[in-house]
């Protein structure tokens, strides 16, 4: 079972930070064998899903909060993040 967790935007100089919102493993594919989700450089619409984050059995996916471009992949997969830990740093899309 997958719930939907929409990723808090913290605004920065340089776009927007994706954070986690829960803690748990960070994955940037749906399995080993998939594409990642998103890459650097990637336009993303609100509501895209950015990685999944585990906890607890559970697939939790986290979407982007806007529309933008993906500057920077901040979370490692298969890594334990924290909760408010800076995850992907999106950009204006232009």
């Amino acid at each position: 079972t997958s719930t939907t967790q929409m990723a808090e935007p913290t605004e920065t100089t340089k776009g927007t930070v994706v954070k986690a919102p829960l803690v748990g493993t960070l994955y940037g594919a749906a399995n080993p064998q998939s594409a990642p989700f998103v890459s650097v450089g990637d336009l993303v619409t609100a509501g895209t899903v950015l990685c999944l984050i585990e906890a607890m059995k559970v697939m939790n996916e986290i979407k982007a909060p806007t529309d933008g471009v993906v500057l920077e992949i901040l979370g490692r997969n298969g890594e334990m993040v924290a909760y408010d830990q800076p995850l992907i740093r999106l950009g204006d899309a232009k």
